[in-house]
């Protein structure tokens, strides 16, 4: 059955180096399943559903990437975008989380058009790499200040805007091991070092008290706090509309990168050679409107599954096992509640700091490339919002292009984009 589905002889591999690919996979992004409601809760929706949504969301977005493109790329709720909805949309911005269900479904809609329309690789095409190098570098230091505001490390201070909190204290030291942990295992090639991170504080602050001990096992909880609570119509407000627009920008750029890297890892992309990306991109999209119906934020394809790639995963049955783990992890929602925001925090940290490595791709010798590529990460976490960081840095890029001259290097997608935001600022309420 599964070579006939999976055609693995033609991709020499066999069913057991795709099940150990996909275990593989999935203990590298399973982490998600404790960060993901720890985030969103912060907005007022139900834990354990979001629980459920975030493993149901990785499910489906696996199986569908697993059927219809034939990849081993797992898919999951994705960090940055999942900040960005619950501390910048509905914190900051004062919508519902409603609201911000709404703008993903949205968006995941649009991305289905572009892909299908062929829209979506001329906008890639489009925006400028050290932009896009920039903006995955921005978010990065977005979830770093997240992280560090929720381990306490991070306070604020009157004098000085921001200032460091007590080290002396539990909470913040347990965050701290939780991070050198994750960093040295992560140097050491063990797998699922972020997993086994979350969990080594998450017992240490059940030892400490600093947070309680629920169990492990039961049956799921109820989704229906958070199935098919969308705004749709709440989400066109006009101060949204700059809200989509960044949920599907990073969601083509973090989605096609992926995509493209990890296919390449496994030589499923190769010039001149028919590929699926396509397929996996009609995945990703049609993943982001389901996970939108269950309660969460932007589904994607996850950079960590260039793990299970490593472990010889070639063709979609590697998926169809990270499905399997997604929905067999349903059972453990009580252990899910019991990790504290300490656990999390540095999770957020570490992946913080892999994110930043997409500064070395910008061309730092020519400054109408380096500046707005600067401006884009700054601003993400000073304004605390990966809105302004993009509107900051596309503005910017087409301004110093036409002031220097070199106005004719401009695609049509970047002056449309920065024109968007401009008129965002100049006529919606921030």
């Amino acid at each position: 059955m599964f070579e006939g589905l999976f055609k693995l002889r033609e991709h020499g591999t066999t069913v057991r180096t795709e099940l150990i690919a996909g275990v593989t996979t999935f203990l590298t992004m399973s982490y998600i399943i404790f960060v993901n409601p720890d985030i969103l809760s912060s907005t007022g929706m139900d834990r354990d559903a979001i629980f459920v949504a975030t493993c149901l969301a990785a499910a489906l977005g696996s199986i569908v990437m697993a059927l219809v493109a034939n990849w081993p790329i797992g898919m999951a709720p994705g960090m940055g975008l999942n900040a960005f909805f619950a501390f910048t949309v509905v914190a900051a911005l004062g919508f519902t989380w409603q609201q911000a269900l709404g703008a993903v479904f949205i968006s995941g809609m649009i991305f289905v058009l572009l892909t299908v329309t062929g829209v979506r690789r001329w906008l890639i095409d489009g925006i400028p790499h050290s932009l896009r190098s920039a903006i995955a570098a921005g978010i990065g230091l977005f979830l770093a200040i997240i992280a560090l505001k929720s381990a306490n490390i991070v306070v604020d201070n009157p004098a000085t805007l921001v200032g460091l909190g007590s080290l002396r204290e539990t909470g913040p030291l347990l965050a701290i091991f939780g991070f050198f942990t994750i960093a040295v295992l992560d140097a050491l090639k063990v797998k699922g070092a972020i997993l086994i991170g979350i969990l080594a504080v998450t017992v240490l602050s059940w030892i400490t008290g600093v947070s309680q001990f629920h169990g492990i096992v039961s049956m799921p909880p109820s989704m229906l706090p958070t199935f098919l609570q969308l705004d749709i119509v709440g989400a066109l407000h006009g101060g949204l509309i700059h809200v989509i627009l960044v949920f599907v920008l990073v969601e083509v750029f973090d989605a096609t990168g992926t995509l493209i890297g990890v296919a390449k890892r496994a030589k499923l992309i190769e010039d001149g050679q028919p590929s699926r990306l396509s397929r996996a991109l009609l995945a990703d999209s049609a993943a982001i409107v389901a996970g939108s119906l269950m309660g969460t934020s932007s589904t994607t394809a996850y950079v960590e599954s260039a793990s299970g790639v490593q472990a010889g995963g070639r063709t979609g049955l590697t998926a169809l096992a990270i499905a399997v783990l997604f929905l067999a992890a349903l059972f453990i929602s009580p252990l899910a509640a019991s990790v504290p925001t300490y656990a999390t925090a540095p999770a957020l940290l570490y992946v913080a700091c892999l994110m930043m490595r997409e500064l070395t791709e910008i061309d730092w010798d020519d400054l109408t490339e380096a500046a707005p590529a600067a401006l884009t990460a700054l601003a993400m976490p000073f304004t605390y919002s990966i809105a302004n960081g993009l509107a900051f840095g596309f503005v910017t890029y087409v301004v110093l292009k036409i002031c220097t001259g070199r106005w004719s290097i401009l695609h049509p997608a970047t002056q449309i984009v920065a024109g968007l935001f401009v008129v965002r600022f100049a006529f919606f309420a921030q």
